[in-house]
Protein backbone atom coordinates (compact mmCIF):
# COMPACT_ATOMS: atom_id res chain seq x y z
CA UNK A 1 0.00 0.00 0.00
CA UNK A 2 1.10 3.31 -1.14
CA UNK A 3 1.40 6.21 1.75
CA UNK A 4 1.29 9.58 1.47
CA UNK A 5 1.75 12.42 2.77
CA UNK A 6 -2.12 14.15 3.64
CA UNK A 7 -0.73 17.70 4.24
CA UNK A 8 0.66 18.18 1.08
CA UNK A 9 -1.97 16.66 -1.24
CA UNK A 10 -2.38 17.66 -5.09
CA UNK A 11 -5.52 19.54 -4.81
CA UNK A 12 -6.58 19.40 -8.14
CA UNK A 13 -6.13 16.13 -9.92
CA UNK A 14 -6.86 15.10 -13.36
CA UNK A 15 -7.13 11.51 -14.56
CA UNK A 16 -7.40 10.66 -17.76
CA UNK A 17 -8.26 7.32 -18.29
CA UNK A 18 -6.98 5.32 -21.34
CA UNK A 19 -7.37 1.45 -21.29
CA UNK A 20 -11.29 0.36 -21.40
CA UNK A 21 -10.90 -1.11 -24.85
CA UNK A 22 -7.78 -3.53 -24.88
CA UNK A 23 -8.60 -4.70 -20.98
CA UNK A 24 -12.07 -6.07 -22.99
CA UNK A 25 -10.04 -7.01 -25.73
CA UNK A 26 -7.48 -9.00 -23.76
CA UNK A 27 -10.26 -10.77 -22.05
CA UNK A 28 -11.95 -11.85 -25.55
CA UNK A 29 -15.01 -9.40 -24.12
CA UNK A 30 -16.48 -6.70 -26.22
CA UNK A 31 -15.09 -2.72 -25.84
CA UNK A 32 -18.56 -2.10 -23.80
CA UNK A 33 -17.38 -4.51 -21.34
CA UNK A 34 -14.77 -2.76 -20.45
CA UNK A 35 -16.32 0.74 -20.28
CA UNK A 36 -18.57 -1.00 -17.52
CA UNK A 37 -15.98 -2.20 -15.72
CA UNK A 38 -14.02 1.23 -15.77
CA UNK A 39 -16.88 3.15 -14.14
CA UNK A 40 -16.03 0.77 -11.11
CA UNK A 41 -12.80 2.36 -11.24
CA UNK A 42 -14.29 5.59 -11.08
CA UNK A 43 -16.37 5.12 -8.20
CA UNK A 44 -13.12 3.66 -6.25
CA UNK A 45 -11.03 6.87 -7.70
CA UNK A 46 -13.49 9.09 -6.27
CA UNK A 47 -14.10 7.51 -3.04
CA UNK A 48 -10.35 7.16 -2.17
CA UNK A 49 -9.82 10.93 -3.16
CA UNK A 50 -13.02 11.93 -1.60
CA UNK A 51 -11.37 10.03 1.64
CA UNK A 52 -7.86 11.89 1.39
CA UNK A 53 -9.60 14.89 0.88
CA UNK A 54 -8.64 16.08 -2.45
CA UNK A 55 -10.59 19.27 -3.08
CA UNK A 56 -11.41 18.57 -7.23
CA UNK A 57 -10.95 15.62 -9.17
CA UNK A 58 -11.66 15.90 -13.41
CA UNK A 59 -11.99 12.67 -15.13
CA UNK A 60 -11.37 12.64 -19.21
CA UNK A 61 -14.75 10.87 -19.62
CA UNK A 62 -15.88 11.43 -23.88
CA UNK A 63 -13.42 13.56 -25.87
CA UNK A 64 -14.72 15.77 -28.67
CA UNK A 65 -12.73 13.35 -30.75
CA UNK A 66 -14.59 10.21 -29.83
CA UNK A 67 -17.36 11.44 -31.71
CA UNK A 68 -15.86 9.99 -34.62
CA UNK A 69 -15.62 6.53 -33.02
CA UNK A 70 -18.07 3.70 -33.67
CA UNK A 71 -22.17 4.50 -33.24
CA UNK A 72 -22.47 1.91 -31.74
CA UNK A 73 -19.81 2.41 -28.63
CA UNK A 74 -21.15 5.73 -28.41
CA UNK A 75 -24.46 4.76 -27.54
CA UNK A 76 -22.97 2.85 -25.09
CA UNK A 77 -21.36 5.52 -23.51
CA UNK A 78 -24.04 7.82 -23.60
CA UNK A 79 -26.07 4.85 -22.03
CA UNK A 80 -23.52 3.56 -19.31
CA UNK A 81 -23.47 7.85 -18.36
CA UNK A 82 -27.06 8.19 -17.61
CA UNK A 83 -27.05 4.64 -15.68
CA UNK A 84 -24.20 6.17 -13.51
CA UNK A 85 -26.19 9.85 -13.17
CA UNK A 86 -28.52 7.92 -11.56
CA UNK A 87 -27.11 4.70 -9.92
CA UNK A 88 -24.29 7.13 -8.28
CA UNK A 89 -26.85 10.01 -6.84
CA UNK A 90 -26.60 8.97 -3.54
CA UNK A 91 -23.37 8.48 -3.43
CA UNK A 92 -22.57 12.24 -4.35
CA UNK A 93 -25.49 13.12 -2.16
CA UNK A 94 -24.18 11.45 0.93
CA UNK A 95 -20.45 11.88 0.80
CA UNK A 96 -21.25 15.97 -0.18
CA UNK A 97 -19.31 15.62 -4.21
CA UNK A 98 -20.61 18.45 -5.88
CA UNK A 99 -20.74 17.02 -9.78
CA UNK A 100 -19.94 19.51 -12.49
CA UNK A 101 -19.18 19.12 -16.21
CA UNK A 102 -17.01 20.66 -18.77
CA UNK A 103 -17.08 20.46 -22.58
CA UNK A 104 -19.79 20.82 -25.28
CA UNK A 105 -21.99 19.35 -23.79
CA UNK A 106 -25.15 20.38 -25.48
CA UNK A 107 -23.91 17.79 -28.32
CA UNK A 108 -25.24 15.12 -25.79
CA UNK A 109 -28.13 13.67 -26.50
CA UNK A 110 -31.07 15.78 -24.62
CA UNK A 111 -31.90 12.89 -22.37
CA UNK A 112 -28.39 12.65 -21.03
CA UNK A 113 -28.22 16.19 -20.68
CA UNK A 114 -31.12 16.45 -19.10
CA UNK A 115 -29.73 13.70 -16.29
CA UNK A 116 -26.56 15.66 -16.24
CA UNK A 117 -28.62 19.10 -15.36
CA UNK A 118 -30.38 17.41 -12.63
CA UNK A 119 -27.77 16.07 -10.76
CA UNK A 120 -25.50 19.19 -11.24
CA UNK A 121 -28.45 21.12 -9.54
CA UNK A 122 -29.13 18.77 -7.05
CA UNK A 123 -25.49 18.56 -5.90
CA UNK A 124 -24.50 22.57 -6.62
CA UNK A 125 -24.14 23.14 -2.65
CA UNK A 126 -22.16 20.06 -1.55
CA UNK A 127 -19.07 21.09 -0.08
CA UNK A 128 -16.92 18.38 0.36
CA UNK A 129 -15.63 17.67 -3.27
CA UNK A 130 -15.80 18.34 -6.60
CA UNK A 131 -16.25 15.59 -9.62
CA UNK A 132 -15.61 16.78 -12.82
CA UNK A 133 -17.02 15.34 -15.72
CA UNK A 134 -14.90 16.01 -18.90
CA UNK A 135 -17.77 15.38 -21.48
CA UNK A 136 -17.51 15.83 -25.34
CA UNK A 137 -14.21 18.32 -24.05
CA UNK A 138 -11.44 19.16 -26.07
CA UNK A 139 -8.28 21.43 -24.77
CA UNK A 140 -8.25 23.07 -28.05
CA UNK A 141 -12.09 23.36 -28.64
CA UNK A 142 -12.31 25.16 -25.02
CA UNK A 143 -10.02 28.00 -26.11
CA UNK A 144 -11.43 28.09 -28.84
CA UNK A 145 -14.81 28.63 -27.36
CA UNK A 146 -12.91 31.39 -25.10
CA UNK A 147 -11.18 33.03 -27.92
CA UNK A 148 -14.70 33.55 -29.88
CA UNK A 149 -15.86 34.70 -26.01
CA UNK A 150 -13.30 37.83 -26.22
CA UNK A 151 -13.90 38.09 -29.69
CA UNK A 152 -17.33 39.13 -29.08
CA UNK A 153 -16.92 41.25 -25.68
CA UNK A 154 -14.04 43.38 -28.09
CA UNK A 155 -16.34 43.86 -30.69
CA UNK A 156 -19.28 45.07 -28.32
CA UNK A 157 -16.74 47.32 -26.47
CA UNK A 158 -17.09 45.37 -23.51
CA UNK A 159 -13.29 44.87 -23.30
CA UNK A 160 -10.54 46.43 -24.57
CA UNK A 161 -8.29 44.18 -26.22
CA UNK A 162 -4.93 45.44 -24.33
CA UNK A 163 -7.11 44.39 -20.94
CA UNK A 164 -6.47 40.74 -21.90
CA UNK A 165 -4.17 38.72 -20.02
CA UNK A 166 -3.86 35.49 -18.68
CA UNK A 167 -6.61 36.04 -15.76
CA UNK A 168 -9.08 37.06 -18.32
CA UNK A 169 -8.57 34.19 -20.79
CA UNK A 170 -8.73 31.73 -17.72
CA UNK A 171 -12.44 33.46 -16.08
CA UNK A 172 -13.68 31.67 -19.63
CA UNK A 173 -12.43 28.45 -19.32
CA UNK A 174 -14.92 26.14 -17.51
CA UNK A 175 -12.11 23.54 -16.53
CA UNK A 176 -10.20 26.43 -14.56
CA UNK A 177 -13.70 26.79 -12.15
CA UNK A 178 -11.73 24.40 -9.96
CA UNK A 179 -8.57 25.47 -10.08
CA UNK A 180 -5.18 25.08 -12.52
CA UNK A 181 -4.34 21.09 -12.34
CA UNK A 182 -1.71 19.76 -9.94
CA UNK A 183 -1.25 16.41 -10.97
CA UNK A 184 -2.28 14.69 -13.90
CA UNK A 185 -2.25 10.57 -14.43
CA UNK A 186 -2.83 8.63 -17.58
CA UNK A 187 -3.43 4.72 -17.75
CA UNK A 188 -2.37 2.46 -20.27
CA UNK A 189 1.04 3.33 -20.97
CA UNK A 190 0.58 6.32 -23.53
CA UNK A 191 2.31 9.20 -22.70
CA UNK A 192 0.39 12.30 -23.78
CA UNK A 193 -2.47 14.28 -22.78
CA UNK A 194 -4.37 14.09 -25.99
CA UNK A 195 -5.90 17.66 -26.05
CA UNK A 196 -6.80 17.92 -22.23
CA UNK A 197 -6.49 20.44 -20.15
CA UNK A 198 -4.07 22.29 -22.22
CA UNK A 199 -4.49 25.60 -20.06
CA UNK A 200 -4.83 24.33 -17.02
CA UNK A 201 -2.01 21.88 -16.76
CA UNK A 202 0.73 24.50 -18.10
CA UNK A 203 2.63 23.34 -14.78
CA UNK A 204 0.77 20.49 -13.99
CA UNK A 205 3.02 17.32 -12.79
CA UNK A 206 2.27 13.79 -15.01
CA UNK A 207 2.28 10.44 -14.04
CA UNK A 208 1.74 7.56 -16.52
CA UNK A 209 1.49 4.32 -15.58
CA UNK A 210 0.74 1.34 -17.98
CA UNK A 211 -1.87 -0.05 -15.41
CA UNK A 212 -5.07 -0.09 -17.81
CA UNK A 213 -7.95 2.14 -16.52
CA UNK A 214 -10.35 -0.95 -15.25
CA UNK A 215 -7.93 -1.89 -13.18
CA UNK A 216 -7.19 1.33 -11.47
CA UNK A 217 -7.97 1.51 -8.20
CA UNK A 218 -7.22 3.52 -4.28
CA UNK A 219 -3.95 2.23 -4.24
CA UNK A 220 -3.06 3.01 -7.80
CA UNK A 221 -4.04 6.68 -6.71
CA UNK A 222 -2.19 6.64 -3.62
CA UNK A 223 0.73 5.78 -6.10
CA UNK A 224 0.46 8.89 -8.50
CA UNK A 225 0.15 11.14 -5.49
CA UNK A 226 3.36 9.80 -3.77
CA UNK A 227 5.04 9.81 -6.93
CA UNK A 228 3.90 13.98 -6.80
CA UNK A 229 4.91 14.18 -3.55
CA UNK A 230 8.62 12.80 -4.74
CA UNK A 231 8.79 15.64 -6.41
CA UNK A 232 9.80 19.77 -6.23
CA UNK A 233 7.97 21.94 -7.99
CA UNK A 234 9.46 25.23 -8.99
CA UNK A 235 6.89 26.94 -11.58
CA UNK A 236 9.63 28.50 -13.36
CA UNK A 237 11.79 29.42 -10.42
CA UNK A 238 14.99 28.23 -8.41
CA UNK A 239 14.34 27.56 -4.64
CA UNK A 240 16.39 27.66 -2.19
CA UNK A 241 17.28 24.92 0.69
CA UNK A 242 15.11 26.45 3.07
CA UNK A 243 11.92 26.69 0.72
CA UNK A 244 10.12 23.58 1.98
CA UNK A 245 9.72 24.70 5.81
CA UNK A 246 7.81 21.25 6.74
CA UNK A 247 9.90 19.36 9.18
CA UNK A 248 10.81 15.98 8.47
CA UNK A 249 8.64 15.13 11.53
CA UNK A 250 5.71 16.55 10.42
CA UNK A 251 5.72 14.92 7.18
CA UNK A 252 6.65 11.79 8.65
CA UNK A 253 3.37 12.10 11.11
CA UNK A 254 1.31 12.76 8.35
CA UNK A 255 2.33 9.96 6.04
CA UNK A 256 -1.09 7.36 5.52
CA UNK A 257 -2.78 5.32 3.32
CA UNK A 258 -5.98 6.27 3.55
Amino acid sequence: MALVDVSRLPQHVAIIMDGNGRWAQARGKPRTAGHQRGADAVRATMRAARRLGIPALTLYAFSEQNWDRPQAEINALVDLLCECLVSERNELVDNEIRLAAIGRLHKLPQHAQSRLRTLTSETESNEGMTLNLALSYGGREELIDAARALARKARDSEIDPNDIDEAAIARLLPSMDVGPVDLMIRTGGEQRISNFLLWGSAYAEFYFTDELWPDFDANSLYCGIQAYQGRERRFGLVLDAHHDVTSTKTRNESERAI
